[in-house]
């Protein structure tokens, strides 16, 4: 197997590799040069604040989901804050006034219902979301344009004359797609929502855009934007949360214990169901350096969890070696939906969470013990 570059890291322990995240980051920058468009990181893929100072040399800001991501953003990031969530609370909404922004609604309802509230603070910018009702999004559970969705205001739901102080509108339609995703999707929010984009500021993509990605079409998406921002006069907005951090993260663990019961599996100090949930609920395979698929090597093993959960299984690997007690494995691709999704259940432990510095550095940022799990409960 490869030599990890980790030796002294704590297992388990998420370690974010600050040099592939510069790299996202300048791949994001490049485009917001050369259009003129805004880019906000979704906290709720990646929420590690103690990159913030990096990551706002390099975007505008922070969009959130409720009122601790928005806090977080203002606090730590102290640039852009905007925030969506399907609905509001009164208190929920006038907290959010000290943080942010843009505030996007999903409904006519609620922006009804804070109108009056909103006026009173002409700082902010209040925006709608819509929903174009097309999305090539395939697993169900992420698509926002889903039948009987939630998300969003259906252009048979939208009312014209309530348009008075919104600067704004939003839509959402993406998961982990290239740009031809986002073309393909812009000719149906026009032909719903085109007419009244003349009165708004700006629109806001949303999410989804895996602009870092090795295969990206960025000349698309580029278009794109200059497209929406040319014709209307508006500004693009954009909200990747994977994309800042894609590939920029391990998820470092130790193998406790090999057993057999039809082939080899071996016991790790990590957990699909409480450090790694998207394994589980995507469902998908992450990669481990030094590891192939399952058959491919010459060795084989499943890799589960010590958790009492009999699914809690990341998936088969092979490896050129057999594995031993005490080896030590990184998952790749580990900085995003993990440390903002991860538990406790069963008791389990966090794992640490560290950096590896672009000059070679490693810095353990973070440790957890049983007061954060009694904390939870």
């Amino acid at each position: 197997m490869k030599k990890l570059e980790f030796p002294n890291a704590p297992s388990p322990c998420y370690i974010v590799d600050e040099g592939a995240l510069i790299k996202n980051l300048e791949i994001l920058e490049s485009v917001r040069k050369r259009t003129g468009c805004k880019i906000l990181l979704a906290q709720k893929a990646f929420s590690m604040y103690k990159l913030y100072p990096l990551i706002s040399k390099y975007l505008d800001g922070t969009t959130a989901s409720g009122i601790y991501e928005a806090r977080l953003g203002f606090e730590e990031m102290g640039k852009e804050v905007h925030v969506f969530s399907p609905a509001f609370s009164d208190s929920d909404f006038n907290e959010l006034l000290k943080y942010c922004n843009h505030i996007v609604l999903n409904s006519f309802s609620q922006w009804k219902h804070f109108k009056t509230i909103a006026k009173k603070h002409p700082e902010i910018e209040f925006g709608l979301r819509v929903n174009p009702e097309y999305s090539e999004i395939e697993t169900e559970i992420y698509n926002p344009c889903a039948k009987n969705s939630r998300m969003g205001i259906t252009l048979a739901n939208f009312d014209e004359s309530e348009l008075d102080g919104i600067s704004g509108l939003h839509f959402h339609t993406m998961c982990e797609q290239n740009s031809d995703a986002l073309k393909h999707t812009i000719p149906y929010f026009e032909e719903k929502f085109g007419k009244y984009l003349k009165q708004m500021k700006w629109v806001n993509f949303g999410g989804g855009h895996h602009i870092t990605r090795h295969d990206y079409d960025i000349e698309t998406l580029i278009k794109c934007i200059d497209y929406i921002q040319n014709k209307y006069d508006v500004t693009v907005y954009l909200e990747p949360g994977e994309a800042v951090a894609l590939n920029a993260g391990y998820l470092l663990t130790t193998v406790l214990d090999i057993v057999n019961n039809g082939m080899d599996i071996a016991i790790i100090d990590a957990s699909a169901a409480c450090h790694m949930p998207d394994v589980l609920e995507m469902p998908y395979r992450p990669e481990i350096i030094g590891a192939g698929k399952a058959g491919e090597k010459k060795y084989t093993y499943r890799l589960a969890a010590p958790t009492c959960l009999a699914g809690d299984i990341v998936s088969d690997y092979s490896f050129d070696e057999p594995l031993k007690i005490g080896d030590r494995l990184l998952f790749c691709d580990m900085a995003i939906y993990t440390m903002v999704k991860n538990n406790t259940f069963n008791g389990m432990p966090l794992p640490s969470i560290a950096i590896s510095h672009k000059n070679g550095d490693f810095e353990l940022w973070k440790k957890f013990g049983y007061e954060d799990f009694k904390q939870r409960l």
